[in-house]
């Protein structure tokens, strides 16, 4: 069985390097043009289901990729960017500055604080891991391919326990971009990378 993950089309905020976490901001017009592209990309590869986060920006992706092909679109709130409590909003170059005492989550993310109001990467990895357990294992035999639409920190956190690795290296081979795919295989005990 596959399991395709993609990142949401672009938003405002990408643009514009503001942290988005929980807040639910629209795509922009790159960000519906690339997540069109991925979907004609996408026109002859059977999916079984596709699962989204709630927010605008992933489930709008979604529909887009699924494009006129009856697809059944589950969201789940599981899925659902990892919070950043009192940072949304802010910029990039603000929050992850040498002197903030956030500085280390692309850097270190084991040393990661979290913020208030906010959420810590072991909770991302806690939710995503129930989250693969409970809907996508499940379907091992049942489905031939299925596809995740979520976001950029989240979907690093399937793939911690996709690739069964820790926080420290949360990170991987990078941050995904807006509409990239990665893509896994399950053969009902274990997970293999096929793209990352």
């Amino acid at each position: 069985m596959e399991l395709y993950i993609i990142r949401h089309g672009e938003t405002v905020w990408n643009a514009e390097g503001l942290l988005q976490g929980h807040s639910d901001i629209a795509l922009n017009e790159n960000g519906i043009a690339s997540a069109k592209k991925l979907g004609q990309e996408l026109q002859n590869t059977h999916f079984d289901k596709i699962y989204s986060s709630p927010l605008s920006r992933a489930y709008t992706t979604a529909r887009l990729i699924a494009g006129e092909r009856n697809i059944p679109i589950v969201k789940d709130s599981r899925l659902m960017e990892i919070s950043f409590g009192e940072g949304e909003g802010k910029h990039y170059s603000e929050w992850f500055n040498e002197t903030s005492p956030y500085r280390f989550f692309f850097t270190a993310p084991e040393k990661y604080r979290t913020p208030p109001n906010g959420e810590s990467l072991e909770d991302v990895c806690a939710r995503t891991k129930d989250f693969i357990q409970s809907e996508i294992e499940v379907q091992f035999g049942k489905a031939e391919r299925l596809m995740i639409v979520a976001h950029g920190a989240l979907n690093k956190g399937i793939m911690c326990y996709l690739q069964n690795h820790g926080i420290e290296n949360y990170w991987g081979r990078g941050l995904q971009r807006n509409c990239e795919a990665s893509i896994f295989a399950f053969d009902g005990n274990a997970w293999s990378t096929i793209k990352e």
